[in-house]
Parts: structure tokens; sequence; C-alpha cells
């Protein structure tokens, strides 16, 4: 069983160690802490901690851009949702320049790439999703699917250990327009196979739209492989709370897509202020309004911090915490279930546990100083990030959750969940 001078030792050898100080803690018994006491934050798959930059890089926006240079400041501004889409595609996404736009959210992008890949496949009259993907996927699938009098295919999958190939192969015909899959699933951080699956979908004729909402940041992306995805900014890449999604089209598909909502920033010409939309070359197509201006500065920060780790490093040290995690809760924690893949090259950053009452043990944890998240139905999630958790935090998490099941501390919670789990 590993020991916590053995998680010690791991910390010791940690490429991103550094990278830990570019975060803000929380006061006392907070990031720096190293007592007995201190919080130990196990929900980065969440919400993101604060980097230290964000607060300046956002407070020039507002002083100076915004405050000096007021609407003189719109030549920067005008092709920012761009420039950190470029940042986004070369340090985290592995795709090419103008194929990555940060703008609206996730659900939102989700909405346009969707009607978008139903108007590029006319004559399909069916979507597909997985029956245990994230509420807002299979929403905006059933409204889309509503609109245009689709059928919706949704396929089963394991819970704890994922899509397979011979799931997804099942509901497969020359019917499906598009299939919308998560590339991390949001419950057991279960990972699929990015360029495999996206292989398999093509050879129906149907586009893939992939969800990296629990990927991005976490995991190595390729979308060198991929057609359409989406994904939010907030959770491994540090950019805030409400902070901008992003989505992504492959280069090759831009100019036949066509997407719903015909607002002047995708507009050709934007200030000629024309009669009629014509939509603009390039990704910028998929814009809509005005952008965020203030957030896409703090999703700039976030983003260039994990483009410096190098995203090779931060997958490798995901595994490494996740793979620690998993060998404690094996050796220490038998009230509990793994419900996340055990292989570590089939998961990404966070593993969830199951237990009867593991909404009261979640409780019991966040006041014992654990801070994790509670999925229904039975699921404790623990989101070790990275670029600031230690090996140590890790060993210490699961000795205060030995502590709180041999007391039964959680029993003493109430059973009634609240609105934020």
């Amino acid at each position: 069983m590993p020991s916590r001078d053995d998680a010690q030792r791991l910390d010791d050898a940690d490429p991103l160690a550094g990278f830990r100080d570019r975060f803000t803690g929380d006061g006392p018994g907070g990031l720096w802490d190293d007592g007995p006491a201190r919080r130990i934050y196990l929900d980065g798959n969440s919400l993101g901690r604060l980097p230290r930059a964000t607060p300046a890089a956002v407070a020039r926006v507002v002083e100076q851009e915004w405050g000096h240079g007021l609407v003189g400041s719109w030549s920067h501004w005008v092709g920012q949702a761009t420039r950190v889409g470029d940042l986004l595609a070369a340090g985290v996404l592995g795709a090419r320049p103008g194929e990555v736009l940060v703008a609206d959210s996730t659900s939102v992008n989700l909405y346009k790439l969707l009607q978008a890949g139903v108007a590029a496949r006319p004559g399909r009259d069916v979507l597909v999703c997985c029956a245990d993907d994230f509420p807002t996927d299979r929403y905006v699938v059933a409204g889309v699917a509503e609109q245009h009098g689709l059928a919706v295919r949704e396929v089963t999958a394991d819970v704890d250990t994922g899509l397979t190939a011979d799931d997804l192969a099942g509901v497969l015909d020359d019917r499906v327009a598009v299939v919308v899959l998560s590339l991390v699933a949001y419950r057991s951080g279960a990972l699929l196979d990015l360029p495999a699956v996206t292989e398999q979908v093509r050879r129906s004729g149907a586009l893939l739209l992939w969800d990296l909402s629990h990927a991005v940041g976490s995991v190595e992306v390729d979308l060198a492989a991929a057609d359409l995805a989406v994904g939010c900014t907030y959770k491994h890449l540090n950019g805030g709370p409400g902070a901008p999604a992003f989505l992504y089209v492959r280069r090759e598909l831009q100019g036949s897509m066509r997407q719903p909502i015909q607002g002047w920033f995708g507009q050709r010409d934007q200030f000629a202020m024309g009669p009629a939309y014509e939509p603009t070359e390039g990704v910028e197509r998929f814009a809509v309004g005005t952008p965020p201006v203030l957030a896409t500065a703090a999703v700039e920060v976030g983003a260039g911090i994990s483009a410096e780790a190098g995203m090779p490093a931060v997958a490798a040290k995901g595994r490494a915490l996740t793979d620690l995690l998993v060998a404690l809760v094996d050796e220490r924690v038998p009230q509990v279930r793994l419900a996340s893949p055990r292989a570590a090259h089939r998961r990404g950053a966070h593993v969830s546990v199951e237990h009867p009452q593991a909404w009261q043990l979640t409780q019991a944890l966040v006041d014992r100083g654990v801070v994790p998240d509670f999925r229904t139905p039975d699921r404790v999630r623990f989101g070790p990030a990275p670029l600031y958790t230690r090996f140590v935090d890790v060993w210490d998490a699961v000795d205060r959750l030995v502590d709180v099941l041999a007391t039964d501390a959680h029993l003493g919670y109430p059973a009634e969940r609240a609105r934020v789990t």
C-alpha cells in the first residue's frame, strides 16, 4: 500500500510542482498550508482555482482598455475570440490556427454545431447520444430532434466503465446524421479513444460532435482527428465561473456549414451593416453577438498556463494522481466501490466511488476540509487537478475519508440533497 512518504517522494519528483504557485490559496488552511487541518480541494473538474495572474489581467482590461481606451479598444477586442481560440488550439487541443473560437456557453455552442451538422447531412433522420451523458447534451439533442422531426437513439453505456465500440456500433447506420459524445464521462471519468471513435462514426457517414468539457486541460486531445467539438473553460482550464466556452470546426468543413443563430459577429464585413446575413469565412462564422471581453481575458490566462505546462505532462500527472487515489481506495476504504475505469489509459483526471450514503459522505468530507462533489445516484467524485494538486493531498484526503467512515460521522448529516451538489 502506498505510504504518505511514497506520496511525498512523488511530489519531490513532480515536474509540474512549480505551477502550484501560479494559483491562489484560500487563506489559513489553504493551498500552501501544510497543517493537518488544511483544506484539500479535489473539485478541479467542476471549477478550477483562480490563477494569480487573472485579477491583474482582468483589471488591465477594465482600467486601461475599457476605462481609458473606451470604444477605441474594440480594434483589439474584436479579434480576441479567435486569438484565444488559437492559443487553445496550439497549446491544449491539438488543432490548427483558425479552427477554435471562444464564444458563448457550452450549451449554446453545442446547439449551434448540432444544428449545423443536421443541415450538413440532409436526408438523415436520426441523432445519437449516450444515455448516461451530461444532461445538457441529452437535452439539446432532444430539442433539436423535436424541432426537425428527427428520431433520437440513446446508446446505453456502462455507468462506471463507459461506452464501447460495440455499444456504438449497435446504433450506427445510414440514417444517423450526427452523434454527440463526451470524450470524458462526467460521472465516472471514463475516457474514449477520440481518433478511433471518430473514424467509426465517419464510416457510417455521420458527423461526430465531441463534448470536451471534462477532457480539456486534463487529458491529451488531438482534434486533428475530429470534425466538431465544444467544451468549457472553467474546469481544468481555470477560466473562472461563467467563463465563455469554445467550439472547434475542422477547417475543411467550415465553408459548408451554416450555424442557426445569425448574429452580426458572424457576418461578412460586419461593420458594413448590410441588409442580409452572409456568413464570414472561417471559424468566425460560428460567432453570434458581442463577445464577453472581460471573461475571455481570464480564459486567456488559464489556457496559457495549461499550454505552458504542456498537455503531455499534465495528462501524465493526472493519471498518476488518480492511480494513487484508486490504489488507496482499494487498500484502505472497503466501504466504497470504485465507480470509474481502473485502467489509467481509460480514465480522465477524476475518480468516482459508490456509497449508499454518498451525499451525506460528501457533506462530512467538506466539513473535514476535503472538497469533492456528489453525483447521482450515489457517487462521490474526486477531481485532483494536475496543475495544483499534490500527491500528499490525495493521500491525506483518503486518510480523512477513512476516518469519516470508521466513525460513521457521515450519518449525522441530512440525506436530503441541497440544490447545489
